[in-house]
């Protein structure tokens, strides 16, 4: 974390770097009002999510090492993981990753070996197919992250992509986040809501779906995952990371599921 205290919930140590010549602007911004709850709130949601997915993939059975990072802007996991244990798919728009490797190459970070990325247009290519292109190998499982993103995009739209996710080799797991809808969420969540939705909006990115938990679920069903767990921010991480001096505190906003492919009849994984 570079603004707020300990415990550290989440550290990105290449955040600062890939902010570039904006990384000293911005953070003196966040550490003068980092305590305004819009700030705040937002800090708490991207490091909880951050903190679940990585947590969860470096949990994964050894059989799994393809890790694709759908809508990766700066997700910086295959530039700090030192282990070379998964190749790494950073999908996204291609506008959006020539910016990224500019960045990359700015602070003087190699990109390894072990990262494809794969350009995709989010509106018009199917996904499986142009990771299937980059080298991705469709037979064996695949840990997804997609965070971030559904709340920009219909109920219908998010189906197709975990339809075409749920077409991967059983075994494969899925971590994604989705907001919740204003009857579930806290003062604090209905708080943050109300300010920013309306700046999204106006910046051409509106927010259109808010998900229950079982909504999510049953999505995720209908897509061919199992649900593997589901919970708020609080929950997301260990209890005793909300213990703070600071104005980082977990608010009911955002939900996190995981979910896996599970084994079919007569399959094994990894099999044709």
């Amino acid at each position: 974390m570079l603004v707020d205290a300990e415990p550290i919930v989440f550290s990105d140590t290449l955040a600062a770097a890939l902010l570039g010549d904006r990384a000293e602007e911005l953070l003196a911004y966040h550490h003068l009002h980092g305590t305004h709850p819009v700030l705040a709130g937002a800090r708490a949601q991207a490091v909880c999510r951050s903190r679940f997915t990585e947590d969860r993939l470096r949990r994964v059975n050894s059989g799994i090492d393809q890790y694709v990072i759908l809508g990766a802007g700066l997700d910086s996991f295959a530039y700090r993981d030192t282990s070379a244990r998964f190749r790494v798919f950073e999908v996204d728009r291609p506008a959006t990753q020539a910016a990224k490797r500019e960045l990359l190459e700015g602070a003087g970070v190699a990109v390894p070996a072990s990262v494809t990325f794969v350009p995709v247009d989010f509106e018009a290519d199917p996904l499986r197919e142009r990771l299937v292109q980059s080298g991705l190998d469709p037979f064996r499982p695949v840990f997804v992250s997609w965070l971030g993103v559904t709340m920009y995009l219909t109920r219908k739209a998010i189906l197709a992509t975990l339809t075409d996710l749920g077409g991967f080799a059983p075994g494969s797991e899925i971590v994604t986040d989705h907001l919740l809808p204003a009857e579930l969420r806290d003062a604090a969540g209905n708080g943050y809501a109300e300010a920013v939705a309306p700046v999204a909006a106006e910046q051409g990115e509106p927010w259109h779906t808010f998900l229950s938990p079982a909504a999510m679920a049953d999505l995720l069903r209908e897509a061919g995952f199992e649900v593997v767990e589901q919970v708020g921010q609080r929950e997301s991480v260990d209890p005793g990371l909300w213990n703070r001096t600071d104005a980082l505190r977990p608010a009911e906003l955002s939900a996190l599921t995981h979910a896996r492919i599970p084994d079919r009849p007569g399959m094994a994984v990894g099999g044709n």
